[in-house]
């Protein structure tokens, strides 16, 4: 899994591409926990080029975004696929995260404009 990081103004922009399975879980975690330790304005996790999430997978947004929460900075994910959707719409996770649209979206949200 390839994963890309940007700053939007004061929002930090995560963008993993491909495969949140098992094997590439930790490492987007441990990611993940970097950027949080870092205590950005806000922590998006644009999900448009994300192909499959398994439960492990899921497990790197719920941790995350109770490390967010915890740091009090706000925690969004985006850009959601039809099928990484529904894993989230089944799992419940779609009533627990704040999910938008897109990045526009999320950012617009934050009070960010995007770039």
């Amino acid at each position: 899994m390839n994963v890309t990081f940007e700053t939007a103004t004061a929002a930090t922009v995560a963008r993993p591409q491909g495969r949140l399975d098992f094997g590439a879980a930790a490492g987007l975690q441990q990611q993940l926990e970097e950027v949080i330790a870092q205590k950005p304005a806000a922590l998006v996790v644009d999900c448009a080029q994300l192909e499959y999430v398994s439960s492990a997978g899921l497990r790197v947004f719920l941790v995350a975004a109770r490390a967010a929460k915890a740091a009090n900075i706000p925690f969004i994910a985006c850009g959601l696929q039809a099928s990484v959707r529904e894993v989230f719409d089944v799992s419940g996770f779609t009533r627990i995260l704040e999910i938008h649209a897109d990045t526009a979206a999320a950012l617009t949200h934050l009070g960010t404009p995007a770039a």
